[in-house]
């Protein structure tokens, strides 16, 4: 019945009794195998982004971090931007503590992969996840 159809006749399953069998094109099913293959390898790293201000409130804060705690831990990358409005700016050592908090208190799920820095009147950083051991 294959070879009348012009199809590869293939065992999908040895094992099975009785063994199963189907009619298919055969190179387009190892290519089909090899693009799933590649599509597990390649998994996508998102960059989930935070936003906060210098004076946020210690709960705010907190939930800040539990949000990015998660995004960590589904391996996406994290990144923070303490942004500035107004007068804010004239003191950005503010903005510096709240970034070293934040790595601090996420250290032992992140790492930091670009530290803090200062760019116009956002302070932004971005954290990768640890790899897995």
């Amino acid at each position: 019945m294959a070879e009348e159809q012009g199809v590869d006749l293939v065992e999908v399953a040895p094992n099975a009794n009785p063994p199963v069998c189907r009619m298919m094109d055969y190179g387009r099913y190892k290519y089909e195998l090899k693009k799933q293959a590649a599509a597990k390898k390649q998994k996508a790293q998102t960059v989930k982004e935070i936003k906060i201000r210098p004076n946020i409130g210690e709960h705010d804060l907190d939930i800040k971090i539990n949000h990015m705690r998660e995004f960590l831990e589904e391996g996406h990358k994290s990144k923070v931007m303490i942004f500035f409005k107004g007068r804010e700016i004239l003191h950005p050592e503010i903005g510096h503590m709240l970034a070293n908090k934040i790595i601090e208190r996420l250290s032992d799920v992140g790492v930091v992969d670009s530290p803090p820095k200062l760019e116009g009147k956002n302070l932004t950083m971005i954290l990768s996840p640890k790899k897995k051991t």
